[in-house]
């Protein structure tokens, strides 16, 4: 049988229509997502958003709240707008942390503080109220454990202390503030 050009077009047609297809099916299967996917638009917000964590007994141990939360859903992020963390955990000082912005992490455990940072920590036995300022702080709520890589500025009874880089365990009342450490104490009055 003799094979004429009539003959063997049809069939390489054939041939090249089959790996066209082959390739763009392929091809379109490792497309990257469509820009419509790649933004980063919020899914939904909540303003006046609260949370309240609780003890095996009933109490309540955390309340996160903040004035508007937007979750994006791309990144899993969730952008909190001032942001206000109590936690009153038993035999710890209660800890009261505000912000005006802050990003909670996707299962909720860490919260990301910035600007105007605020931490008040109640008194506790013969240890008084103390205050905390900084620009940003990392706050892990289950460890009761916040720690800030900037500059801060720490207020109790008279005595103020400034560093760079803190952490703080409210669970062993450790404070360690990292380097260029100043402090300020006010000799108490007699009585």
């Amino acid at each position: 049988m003799k094979l004429s050009a009539t003959r063997l077009f049809p069939l390489v047609l054939m041939l090249v229509l089959a790996l066209l297809s082959f390739w763009l099916e392929r091809t379109a299967r490792e497309a990257p997502a469509r820009p419509g996917q790649q933004r980063h638009d919020p899914d939904y917000s909540v303003e006046q958003f609260t949370i309240t964590d609780f003890s095996r007994a009933g109490t309540p141990v955390s309340t996160l709240s903040a004035a508007r939360m937007v979750h994006y859903p791309d990144d899993e992020t969730t952008a909190l707008v001032a942001p206000r963390l109590v936690q009153a955990k038993p035999q710890q000082p209660r800890l009261i942390v505000s912000a005006d912005r802050g990003m909670l992490s996707r299962d909720g455990e860490e919260l990301f503080l910035n600007d105007n940072v605020v931490l008040l920590r109640e008194a506790a036995g013969e240890s008084g109220a103390s205050r905390m300022q900084t620009s940003f702080l990392h706050v892990v709520r289950a460890r009761s454990l916040v720690r800030t890589d900037r500059e801060v500025t720490i207020t109790e009874r008279g005595r103020t202390l400034a560093g760079l880089g803190m952490e703080y365990d409210n669970v062993s009342r450790q404070l360690t503030l990292q380097a260029q450490v100043r402090g300020s104490f006010e000799a108490e009055q007699p009585q």
